[in-house]
């Protein structure tokens, strides 16, 4: 059995690197990167992969090293209804690490490089609750402090740092323009990520933001590709399948989504060779995928495993959860502006896409960074049906189920923004839970706060 990926026998040559991506882990690795590879003129787009992570870390992770050992190559196993379609990656020409200043900024500072993409989560992009620069973020204001003063040479961590720096080393280079091009499940991505780079540049250096506006494009992107953890178990089948063990598999649906809107100041891969689409208003595709997928996620990632349930497969799976995902996207449809048979197709999809049993997405890591996700998830639909008099009883259902997450019911917290709601929510019973939740999701509204209260209820009176 082979046990490394290598170019000469597995892979193509590795493309030039004209995108610096911040944020390398499954997703990009089965989406941007899986676009990429298929790109009409893959050969002339190489992607220089950074982790997105906002500390030096002690020691590599097992893709940060699968990356290095096998030439950027790894395995990706999209895993149909009827078992796997297994194939090999080469759009990754060259990895680095979080802290390697050096190459980032070098990569900036080389006129060849043209677009910047990134995934690194609604968390990584340091915005307060107003969606401004968050400058009580200690991290954050150490690194822009090390660029304002002229240390840039040291490593920065935090995302809008990396990118300030990126740009000041282009700047002095005069390399021309470059496009960014954020890959997040945020809505309005691309104008999230210039209102913080902008906001991040006129504290560091006033004169960059006069640059920005000539030379830097933004691009909004509406990213849908449901990617798992691989597990030991998807490792061993694949292996046994192609003969090559490894550590950098991703594992992904069939199903895939791209729809992107704005400036390129650049050239481009031809992503739309490989089905991605180009429109002038993303509006509409946004609200869809993140009102109906990333919602309905939400509600089975907090709900699903009060039930002792831990993959959505089995939460779709479970009569009461599917009830109370019909009922969420009875509500959340209402919100989204698109012709009513174009939602319902969307919704048969989801449960299409939901009820594969070859995949084993486990509702734990979604529902991961629930502070970042909730409010623009499922509180729109709360406050829209408050506006009308009414309780948009499926969306509450999501509430219900996060409050008795952070309450320790279900899935364990791993949200760094929930340190003060996890203390509120358990500070008194639960109907002082579901005021202090819906207090922090700024929901004021007594018929919600009975709904989601008796909904929780009902979901621990089911847990037994």
């Amino acid at each position: 059995m082979s046990k490394i990926l290598n170019r000469a026998e597995h892979g193509r040559p590795a493309a030039p690197v004209r995108i610096i991506h911040l944020g390398t882990g499954n997703f990009t690795r089965a989406h941007q990167a899986w676009y990429t590879e298929h790109a009409a003129n893959a050969d002339q787009w190489g992607i220089a992969g950074f982790p997105g992570r906002t500390t030096l870390e002690p020691k590599q992770s097992p893709r940060d090293d699968a990356l290095d050992a096998q030439e950027g190559l790894y395995q990706l196993d999209v895993q149909h209804p009827d078992g796997d379609r297994v194939e090999v990656i080469s759009a990754v020409s060259a990895s680095f690490r979080s802290h390697d200043i050096e190459s980032w900024t070098r990569l900036f500072a080389d006129p060849q490089v043209a677009i910047v993409t990134s995934t690194i989560t609604e968390a990584g992009y340091c915005r307060d609750a107003n969606g401004d620069l968050d400058m009580n973020n200690a991290d954050l204001v150490a690194d822009l402090d090390k660029l304002k003063e002229g240390n840039l040479d040291v490593a920065v961590f935090t995302g809008p740092a990396k990118f300030v720096r990126g740009l000041l080393a282009r700047r002095k280079a005069d390399a021309g323009p470059i496009t960014f091009v954020p890959c997040d499940n945020i809505p309005d991505n691309g104008e999230m990520a210039e209102r913080i780079i902008r906001q991040a540049a006129d504290f560091v250096d006033p004169t960059l933001v006069e640059w920005i506006d000539d030379n830097v494009g933004f691009v909004t992107t509406m990213v849908d590709r449901i990617t798992p953890r691989a597990t030991e178990e998807d490792r061993a089948r694949v292996a046994e399948l192609t003969g090559i063990e490894d550590p950098g598999l991703v594992v992904t649906e069939p199903f895939a989504e791209w729809v992107l809107a704005g400036e390129f100041r650049t050239d481009r891969p031809q992503w739309e060779t490989m089905g991605a689409k180009f429109v002038d208003d993303i509006g509409p595709h946004e609200m869809r995928k993140l009102y109906l997928l990333n919602g309905s996620h939400s509600l089975m990632a907090y709900c699903g495993p009060v039930l002792g349930l831990e993959t959505v497969y089995q939460a779709i799976n479970d009569e009461r959860v599917r009830g109370w995902v019909n009922a969420y996207w009875d509500d959340a449809v209402q919100q989204v502006p698109l012709l009513d048979e174009e939602k319902q197709a969307y919704r048969d999809a989801l449960i299409e896409r939901f009820d594969n049993p070859q995949m084993k997405d486990q509702l734990g890591r979604i529902a991961m960074d629930g502070t970042q996700k909730l409010p623009i998830r499922i509180v729109p639909h709360v406050k829209a049906f408050g506006e009308r008099g009414g309780v948009a009883e499926g969306a509450c259902r999501a509430i219900a189920g996060w409050v008795l997450h952070l309450r320790g019911v279900g899935a364990p917290v791993d949200d760094k923004g929930a340190t003060e709601v996890v203390e509120q929510a358990n500070a008194g019973d639960l109907a002082q839970a579901v005021q202090a939740v819906l207090a922090f999701l700024q929901v004021d509204d007594d018929k919600v706060a009975e709904t989601v209260l008796t909904q929780a209820e009902e979901m621990l009176a089911m847990r037994g």
